[in-house]
């Protein structure tokens, strides 16, 4: 049952989320922390370099917030909150090496996936030393499976995906804030209905904190969230699927961000073996349809559409 400490989560990192990223924008002109443009992307979005990137810091702050706005400081969400932490670091860096550097570059791809996978073996770890941690819930069948020591790779895969995924997807004003917090108030849900509170405060807490930066990140866009927000939000949401055990209800509620990985995957793959063939128009795939005469509101409410229903299956999945 949806209570009134659930909706105060929910408001608290909206309004936290808002008030820091409406302070930001100014602050970060002021720095000259502008987002560079890659010059093989899309020309029409050449117009938005200078847009204030690094806007994710308010992002993680809400939902600092909002985790803890009921006072409980259960070990489930320290660890979620330290997640979301250390992969927000490492967007950070990433954003900041653009930002000194003048370029859209950043920290080298190994580097960001060493910096990943260490990571993701910590919070693998910590699963193993709770009771029936190797237990990970498969939907549709509702019954849970033993993994086992192969637990660690396989929630290091989890990691490691979802952090990217979500990357990827962040290349459309407002794209990857609307889709997220679809996902975020599914958790929510998911969390309130099989009694897992980390999962149910987690979930309005990055929802809040998404429709907070919408406001701002919306088309056109005012702020990016920058790799600094993606990287957090893909920690974060892997974070809370892993200590929930719930680690399949990623694919199913978050299909959006496998199909954006996936269709950098084939482009690169059928470039590779055609000599320079391309597959789709442009890879992530939210380019393609950008490329075919798509405008960015009508993708975002496409692919936020398509999340909604895949949320609905993966909650259905899940719950009786």
């Amino acid at each position: 049952m949806l209570t009134g400490g659930m909706i105060f989560t929910l408001c608290v990192s909206m309004l936290v989320s808002a008030l820091l990223t409406k302070w930001l924008i100014p602050f970060l002109k002021q720095k000259q922390f502008g987002q560079y443009i890659r010059e093989e992307g899309p020309k029409e979005h050449l117009k938005k370099a200078g847009t204030p990137t690094m806007g994710g810091v308010a992002i993680v702050a809400a939902i600092t917030v909002g985790l803890f706005s009921d006072g409980k400081f259960t070990a489930d969400k320290v660890v979620i909150l330290l997640t979301m932490l250390a992969f927000a670091f490492i967007g950070f860096l990433d954003d900041y090496t653009k930002v000194a550097k003048k370029n859209n570059l950043g920290l080298t791809a190994k580097q960001k996936m060493l910096l990943q996978i260490l990571l993701s073996v910590g919070l693998a770890v910590y699963m193993l030393m709770q009771p029936a941690g190797e237990e990970v819930f498969i939907p549709f069948v509702r019954r849970y499976v033993n993994f086992g020591w192969f637990l660690v790779p396989f929630v290091v895969f989890v990691e490691v995906a979802m952090a990217n995924g979500v990357n990827l997807t962040d290349g459309l004003d407002g794209l990857a804030s609307s889709v997220t917090a679809i996902v975020g108030v599914t958790f929510a849900f998911i969390g309130l209905a099989m009694g897992m509170p980390a999962m149910t405060t987690a979930g309005f807490a990055l929802a809040g904190a998404l429709v907070g930066f919408l406001i701002f990140n919306k088309y056109p866009a005012k702020i990016f969230m920058g790799d600094t927000g993606s990287m957090a939000l893909g920690g974060l949401l892997s974070a809370v699927a892993v200590v929930s055990r719930m680690e399949f209800l990623l694919p199913i509620a978050g299909l959006i961000y496998v199909i954006e990985a996936l269709s950098v995957i084939i482009q690169v793959t059928y470039f590779k073996r055609t000599g320079g063939k391309r597959f789709f128009r442009m890879a992530p795939i939210h380019h393609h349809f950008e490329l075919g005469g798509m405008n960015e509101r009508q993708i975002d409410l496409a692919f936020g559409l398509f999340t909604a229903v895949m949320c609905v299956i993966a909650y259905l999945s899940v719950v009786r």
